[in-house]
């Protein structure tokens, strides 16, 4: 089973079904001396993987230029060297980097900010446009929102970018982008355990893309984490509260499981199917390191969504535990 390509929204702009998420491959970064990164990383497996998720259909690649204060978006570029018109390549922006000192520095969202970290994330992904260019301040002031939309379509119009969106939760603030002609999508929390109905609905309403962050809770939902996991220092997920959140997240998945990996699925690929099959606007963007990671998450797109049956049995079971 192959599934069609996705629409950004009302962009026109087609993507596989499933991206790659880029903020892992970005290496060690840091943000008031806490870890925004994953760790430490082999930018010749990153690559590799880029390579590995192109072969098996992957086209989308989500990036920010916060991750990895700038690295992200150049091993980007590295690996897709020569294959720019394969593929479509979003990024974001809000937060001021240091990149040589691997530290996040700030927010801004002026439009003068706006207009420079654009150019540097040209510069850093080595081309000529950015096909989605993200907000990445989920709670911006609202007030103040109207000023970066402007600021955005100006960018469409000098051929800098080709469509936008804002990383946020709020429908509210997603509302306020939507309204205008060449937004294309929103990116959002969303996963088989914590779902996300109010932005589904607004998406779908406004004829978005639902782009999604979080599709494999960080690796919860791999299978690979158990409550004794520890991560290295360097590593954002060492803030994992494996006696709350996290921990419920590893309780509900065993609940799940079966349901999951029917049909000769692995975890990540059932988890990835969920979302596939939630709303046809979704577009999951699992966070990828490894050659075997690209090539796990690629063969969802073989698998393809659940069956409607299989979601009213996970929905039935994640009911029983107050998680819907």
């Amino acid at each position: 089973m192959t599934i069609p390509a996705r629409t950004l929204g009302r962009s026109g702009i087609s993507v596989s079904p499933i991206g790659f998420g880029c903020w892992a491959i970005g290496g060690p970064a840091f943000r008031d001396g806490n870890p925004i990164g994953w760790g430490k990383v082999d930018d010749n497996e990153s690559v590799a993987a880029i390579e590995a998720a192109l072969d098996a259909g992957v086209t989308f690649f989500d990036t920010a230029n916060v991750y990895g204060a700038g690295h992200s978006e150049r091993v980007l570029a590295r690996a897709l060297a020569g294959k720019r018109d394969r593929v479509v390549i979003a990024t974001k922006f809000g937060n001021l980097i240091d990149e040589g000192a691997q530290q996040a520095i700030g927010r801004d969202a002026s439009p003068a900010s706006i207009r420079e970290q654009c150019d540097e994330s040209l510069a850093r992904l080595d081309t000529d446009v950015i096909d989605l260019y993200q907000f990445h301040i989920g709670d911006y002031d609202l007030e103040q929102a109207e000023d970066v939309v402007a600021t955005l379509e100006e960018l469409v119009q000098l051929g800098k970018i080709r469509s936008f969106g804002w990383s946020t939760d709020d429908p509210q603030r997603a509302a306020v982008f939507a309204r205008s002609e060449h937004c294309a999508a929103i990116q959002l929390h969303a996963n088989v355990i914590d779902d996300n109905p109010e932005m589904v609905k607004l998406i779908e309403a406004e004829n978005l893309a639902g782009i999604n962050r979080g599709p494999l809770a960080m690796g919860a939902l791999t299978g690979k984490f158990n409550r004794d996991t520890k991560f290295a220092d360097d590593d954002v997920r060492r803030r994992f509260d494996f006696a709350g959140k996290e921990g419920r997240t590893l309780e509900a998945l065993e609940h799940i499981r079966d349901v999951l990996t029917s049909g000769g699925r692995t975890l990540a690929q059932g988890a990835l199917g969920w979302l596939l099959a939630r709303s046809e606007a979704f577009v999951p963007i699992p966070g990828i390191r490894t050659v075997a990671q690209a090539q796990d998450n690629a063969g969802a797109l073989q698998h393809g969504p659940l069956s409607a049956e299989q979601m009213a049995e996970i929905d039935t079971a994640l009911r029983a535990l107050s998680l819907r």
